[in-house]
Formats: structure tokens, C-alpha cells, sequence
């Protein structure tokens, strides 16, 4: 029974500190990209080279000045610096790259998706203006028949009330 106790304890102590690593990496991942995507914002820009160009001259300065002596005349450990940084900086560069080409690919699929609904409707309103277009021309036809039957009945009313006058009219009175 206490076997079977202490198993369980060492089971949830297992699960537990594998719960914290995997929360912990997931987090490191996390602030690492953001610090990445950060890093390779600002890097290129003009207040990082500006920010860049002064701490050059200040290290230089301090140095040959003889302010103080931590990195002497041909600068090796300033040129480690810089090896460093370029060696960081090309794949966030890269990095940033290949992410803004996949949101320029999103946006262009977003694009052609968009001009594809909008033909669509274009052509639906098209089909829809015919369809009223060809409507109307019936209608105007309809219209059309019934002035000339409407036309034709009246002039045949005037001419059967005409005909009625002469009917009614007495004999002496033409």
C-alpha cells in the first residue's frame, strides 16, 4: 500500500516538474521571438546606428586616450563585439524577412481573394441588370399593345357612338 502511495507522490512530482519546464520553455520561446522580432526591428535603423557609432567612438576614445587600457590598439575584443553582432543579426534579419514575405504573400491572397468577390458581384449585378433590362422591354412591349388595343377600342367607341348619333338623330334634323 505504501509502495503504491509513494509511486503516486513520485508520479505527481514528475508531472509537476515537467509541467514547470514545459511552461518555462514555452515562455523562454515566447520572449525569445519577441525579443528576436525586436532585435531585428531595430537593428538597421538609424538610432541604432547612430547609438552603435557612439559607443564605437567612446570605446575607441577611452582606449587610445589612456583613460583606460581593457582593449588596445588593434581592438580585438571590439572586433569580437561587432563578430558577435553580425553573427545575431544576419538570421533575425533573415528571420524578419521571411516573416514579412509571409504577410506580404497573406496580403496579396487577401488581395486576389477580394478582386475575385468583387468580379463576382460585378458580374451577379451584370446578369441581374440584364435580367431587369430584358424585363423592362417586355413590359414596354406589353405597354405598347395594350396603348394600341386601348387606341384601337376607342376609335371604335367613337366610331359606334357616332354611328348611335346618327341613329338616334330624327329624320328632320340632319
Amino acid at each position: 500500500m505504501s509502495t503504491d502511495k509513494n509511486r503516486a507522490q513520485a508520479e505527481r512530482k514528475i508531472f509537476c516538474s515537467t509541467s514547470v519546464m514545459s511552461g518555462g520553455t514555452l515562455l523562454s520561446r515566447i520572449l525569445g521571438f519577441v525579443r528576436d522580432m525586436i532585435f531585428a526591428r531595430f537593428f538597421g535603423t538609424p538610432v541604432f546606428l547612430v547609438a552603435q557609432s557612439v559607443v564605437v567612438f567612446v570605446w575607441i576614445g577611452l582606449n587610445v586616450l589612456g583613460w583606460t587600457k581593457f582593449d588596445v590598439y588593434p581592438f580585438i575584443l571590439l572586433n569580437l563585439a561587432f563578430s558577435l553582432q553580425a553573427a545575431y543579426a544576419a538570421p533575425l534579419i533573415l528571420l524578419a524577412q521571411t516573416r514579412q514575405a509571409d504577410r506580404d504573400k497573406a496580403h496579396a491572397d487577401a488581395d486576389a481573394q477580394h478582386r475575385e468577390a468583387l468580379a463576382s458581384a460585378s458580374e451577379e449585378r451584370q446578369k441581374l441588370a440584364a435580367c431587369e433590362t430584358q424585363q423592362l422591354l417586355e413590359l414596354m412591349q406589353q405597354n405598347t399593345a395594350l396603348t394600341q388595343l386601348t387606341k384601337e377600342l376607342s376609335q371604335r367607341i367613337k366610331e359606334l357612338t357616332e354611328e348611335m348619333h346618327e341613329k338616334m338623330q330624327l329624320p328632320g334634323t340632319r
